[in-house]
Parts: C-alpha cells; sequence; structure tokens
C-alpha cells in the first residue's frame, strides 16, 4: 500500500477512531491507582495520540505531496527506472534514458496534438554525477506537422523541499496553465522540464556545489540543460532557456540564473528566500568556505559580482509572506544590464494557492523573455 493511496487513509482513520473509543469505554476500568492501570491509562493516550498525528499528517501529505513514497518519507535509496522503450532514436542521449508517458490532464488528452504529452526520465549529469527523476512536458505544437523542424524554448521547473514533482503537475498544474496561456495568446508553446531540487534525498543541498559531496549547482546549471537539449528539440543558448521555482525551487532558480547568465536568460523565484538556508536537513554546506557562503548569498552577490545581463521575476505578498522586505532588497539591487520584474500581492501565504494565482503571469513573463532559436 503506497504512502498516497486511500486504503493507508482509511486504515489510519478507522484505527484512530477504535482507539478513541477504546479509550473511552477502557478509561473506567482504568481508573484505579495500580501500576497496570497507570501504564494502561499511558498506553490508551499514547496510542490515541500518535494515531491522531497519523492520520493528520497523512491528509496534509495527500493534499501537498510532500512525500510521494514511503521511500520518500524514510530517505532511502530508490533504483532508477530502466528504459522499456526500445525503438532508435527516442532519446539520443545516453544521459537521459525516458522511463514511461503519461498524457496531460488536459481536455482532449488523448491527442499529441491537441494536449501535447509528459514523459517521465532520469537524467544522468556527466559531471556532476547526479542522478535525478524528472517530468518533460512537450507541448501539442511538438508533435504538429508545421512545427516539425521548429525548435523550443525551454524551461526548468522546481518544487520546493521536500516536495515532489507530482506537485508540478498535480497542485500546481503547471501543464495545462501553460496550454491556457498558449491558447489564449498570452504565452509561445514552450517545453516544461519538471522536478524538485532534492537530488541528494534526503538532504536539502540549497543548489549548491558541496565540497566532498552532491554538486548539485553543477547538476541544474550544465548537466540539465545538456541532457535536455540533446533529447528534444531545444536551443542550446542562454536564450532558449528559462528557470522558475517555488519557495527553496524559487531560490535555486533565481541562484542559478544569476551565477549562470551563460545558460539561462530568465529566472523567476517564487516566494523565493535569496540566502542559503543552513540546518539539520542542509547540514555543513560550506565546510568553512565563506567565500562559497557569500556566493550562496544572493543579495552579497548582486552587490559584489558583475550584474548579469538577464531577467528576474520575483514574487511576494504585502501579507502573509515572510519574504516581502528580503524581495524588496534583492529588487532594489538588480542594476543594467539585469532587468527586475515582480509580482506583489496584497496577501498572501507560503502555500499552493499564492502560487496558483502567480504561475499564470509568471509563463507569460518567462514567454516574452525566451526565444526558440
Amino acid at each position: 500500500m503506497g504512502l498516497t493511496s486511500k486504503t493507508v487513509l482509511t486504515l489510519s482513520t478507522v484505527l484512530t477512531v477504535v482507539l478513541f473509543a477504546a479509550t473511552v469505554l477502557i478509561w473506567p476500568r482504568l481508573a484505579r491507582r495500580s501500576v497496570p492501570a497507570v501504564l494502561g491509562r499511558i498506553g490508551l493516550l499514547l496510542a490515541t495520540q500518535v494515531m491522531v498525528f497519523t492520520s493528520v499528517g497523512l491528509v496534509a501529505n495527500n493534499s501537498f505531496l510532500f512525500y510521494g513514497s514511503w521511500a520518500d518519507l524514510f530517505g532511502r535509496p530508490q533504483e532508477l527506472g530502466v528504459v522499456t522503450d526500445g525503438a532508435a532514436g527516442t532519446l539520443a542521449t545516453k544521459n537521459m534514458v525516458r522511463v514511461g508517458i503519461q498524457q496531460p490532464d488536459v481536455p482532449g488528452g488523448s491527442r499529441l496534438t491537441t494536449a501535447g504529452r509528459i514523459d517521465k526520465v532520469v537524467i544522468a549529469g556527466r559531471r556532476s554525477k547526479i542522478k535525478s527523476s524528472a517530468y518533460v512536458y512537450l507541448p501539442p505544437e511538438y508533435f504538429q506537422p508545421e512545427y516539425a523542424n521548429r525548435k523550443f524554448p525551454a524551461v526548468v521547473v522546481l518544487t520546493g523541499y521536500p516536495g515532489t514533482a507530482e506537485n508540478l503537475l498535480k497542485r500546481l498544474e503547471y501543464p495545462r496553465t501553460a496550454l491556457d496561456q498558449v491558447k489564449a495568446g498570452r504565452a509561445q508553446p514552450m517545453i516544461l522540464v519538471l522536478l524538485r531540487p532534492t537530488v541528494a534525498p534526503p538532504r536539502d543541498t540549497e543548489c549548491v556545489d558541496i565540497a566532498g559531496g552532491p554538486q548539485t549547482e553543477t547538476f541544474f546549471a550544465k548537466d540539465l540543460p545538456q541532457a535536455v537539449s540533446d533529447s528534444y528539440r531545444i536551443g542550446k543558448q542562454a536564450r532558449n532557456w528559462g528557470i522558475i521555482g517555488n519557495s527553496t525551487g524559487g531560490y535555486c532558480a533565481l541562484k542559478i540564473g544569476l551565477h549562470h547568465p551563460d545558460r539561462f536568460a530568465a529566472s523567476a523565484g517564487l516566494s523565493a528566500y535569496y540566502k542559503a538556508a543552513e540546518d539539520p536537513t542542509t547540514g555543513d554546506l560550506f565546510h568553512g568556505n565563506q567565500a562559497e557562503r557569500e556566493r550562496a548569498n544572493l543579495l552579497w552577490s548582486l552587490d559584489h559580482l558583475p550584474q548579469p545581463d538577464s531577467s528576474f521575476l520575483v514574487t511576494t505578498s504585502r501579507q502573509g509572506e515572510g519574504n516581502y522586505r528580503s524581495t524588496r532588497r534583492f529588487m532594489a539591487k538588480v542594476k543594467a544590464p539585469a532587468q527586475v520584474s515582480s509580482i506583489v500581492l496584497d496577501s498572501g501565504g507560503h502555500n499552493f494557492n499564492t502560487w496558483r494565482r502567480e504561475i499564470p503571469s509568471a509563463l507569460e513573463w518567462m514567454s516574452s523573455r525566451l526565444s526558440e532559436n
């Protein structure tokens, strides 16, 4: 039974109700002051509380998809998928394999030329030695005859931490939103590469190249664009690539864009923060290297490093977001040739509801700054 299955949630809920009823019924019998009675009361209270928290946690996880499986929850290494499609030339590079295909959850989803396609892939970083699964959304134009010789701009889309790539499909609905924007004439067709920044689970690497550890920045800035553009009709210039994310993914998107303008022309951070977190989930990121710690501070980078010839989008809320002041500081520090835009809501929390309000405009902004050639 999978972590997110309804069966697990139902069993947990039923067990919670049973334990609660048992506590009510048995409690009078345990009212004595004997050691067995006291231990019985403690056991019933503890078991009931554990099941209540378990049920609430399962409901929250099923809603927000923090963890997609038991292996995700406990941080166990998972086997990468194997290629089952043996057709020659489907994915040209050995640094990417396709392990599954699904249709977008949009009207007409069964037709490639109407809804496009979502490939589940595994990307193997040649330089970073990191392997990560991802989803690649191909818009319907990718399969239409009149676009057969056309290349498409691509956007890397990142979740928060810990997050799952499924959040981007099911909760934030990036493919559906991108399709709607194209139909409305507000955006050009773009290929989306959707994944989480947690490429060395359960560790939060903050998209840093860690000495003696995961080379996450190298994976996102170099390996991923190379592998994807080798496999799909995507240009390899910075003007062909954008990157967007929420929360930790937003920090990563801005960081990668700021430090690698030769790879990404546009970067968007939804509810981003601007300095690498350092806590038990990250471990020691910098090993005493103050220069690397400062480089991971985007406000410091804007003050001390050359301003990139690229575009940034940041989002915040006047009420409900903790990044309002730091976002204003980031914007104030961006100077030519760099450009900065913003989405500032009157109110909105650090959650999916807020990001769904921002994604349509963010994709429109991203589209206007990318080129197909």
